[in-house]
């Protein structure tokens, strides 16, 4: 009853951060959810019976993949159903929130003008943007790793690829990522 327990309490406390991740990689709320859904229902049913620590491996594995398997999903159902409407505006999802993680990160913004608000505001939809155009790779290393706050090894075996590969596509995302930011002007 208590490995029970245990792993209901892992993945409320996983949850957030995994529904907040996977809507950023589809841009689709509805779809995100069910995408972290059916990844917990995954562990639950398949790695329930591994040890705790485990769990948070194997979850970013299976919700990768069941991400990755959403896309090909997408790709299919509109080459054959040639459906244009699904196609999302090139600036992304207005509903994410990455204000609101950042704030809880760095305190609140309570003594800011309305002003900096403003700026800081924009500043995280340029990066919102940047990340978003980042190669699949890139971004997924560079969420993992920053983001998730996962060390490399971790990242490597929820990629599944190596150490060596993901700290190439974290480097290359923050390469990529400062030099888009400068040129428009944005220094962190």
């Amino acid at each position: 009853m208590s490995a029970e327990q245990d792993l209901s309490d892992f993945l409320q406390a996983v949850e957030k951060r995994a529904f907040k991740r996977t809507v950023y990689a589809v841009r689709d709320e509805d779809a995100a959810l069910d995408i972290v859904q059916d990844a917990m229902i995954r562990l639950a049913q398949r790695y329930g019976d591994r040890t705790p620590a485990e769990w948070p491996m194997l979850f970013q594995r299976i919700l990768s993949n069941a991400t990755m398997d959403w896309f090909r999903h997408q790709k299919v159902r509109r080459g054959v159903m040639n459906l244009f409407s699904e196609f999302e505006s090139p600036d992304g999802d207005p509903d994410f929130d990455l204000l609101e993680m950042l704030e809880d990160q760095s305190g609140s913004t309570a003594t800011e003008s309305t002003a900096e608000q403003f700026e800081r505001a924009q500043i995280l939809r340029a990066i919102e943007a940047e990340i978003s155009r980042l190669p699949t790779r890139q971004r997924e290393a560079f969420l993992m790793r920053y983001w998730e706050e996962m060390d490399v090894a971790e990242t490597a075996a929820a990629m599944g690829c190596s150490e060596g590969s993901v700290k190439t596509h974290c480097s290359r995302a923050v390469h990529t990522l400062a030099q888009a930011l400068k040129i428009k002007g944005i220094s962190l």
